[in-house]
């Protein structure tokens, strides 16, 4: 899976957010006026256009309007980006990373005790 820059991360974040994972042109820059960006049209289309060359999204016509669906879904772009997080830095330690968590103190207590049961129910469900 191709890296995406961040601007292009939260123009997918929106369209993750939309109805079915997919999202009209003007919902985009609705969204994006709502969290006070003021992007200009011809930078959106590119973001876009960039996401759809990349795989992420695919568009559809609608009339005269564009409709951006997401090809690769939240989840699975969170997995593959944690994957290679934990690849390049941790050398594929999960330990490390939950360690490094807990001590930068970037994890509460509360979260860990979340993850703990998380963990516990998943492992009886097999």
């Amino acid at each position: 899976m191709q890296q995406v820059s961040d601007y292009e991360l939260e123009l997918l974040k929106i369209i993750w957010a939309g109805n079915n994972n997919q999202a009209m042109y003007a919902e985009i820059v609705e969204a994006l006026e709502k969290k006070g960006l003021s992007w200009t049209k011809n930078t959106i289309i590119t973001l876009l256009s960039r996401l759809v060359s990349k795989g992420f999204l695919s568009v559809q016509k609608i009339g005269r309007r564009n409709q951006y669906i997401a090809i690769i879904s939240e989840e699975q772009y969170k997995e593959v980006q944690t994957q290679s997080l934990l690849d390049r830095v941790y050398e594929g330690d999960a330990k490390g990373l939950v360690c490094t968590l807990i001590q930068g103190a970037l994890l509460s207590p509360e979260e860990y005790e979340e993850l703990k049961m998380y963990w516990k129910e998943g492992k009886d469900r097999k």
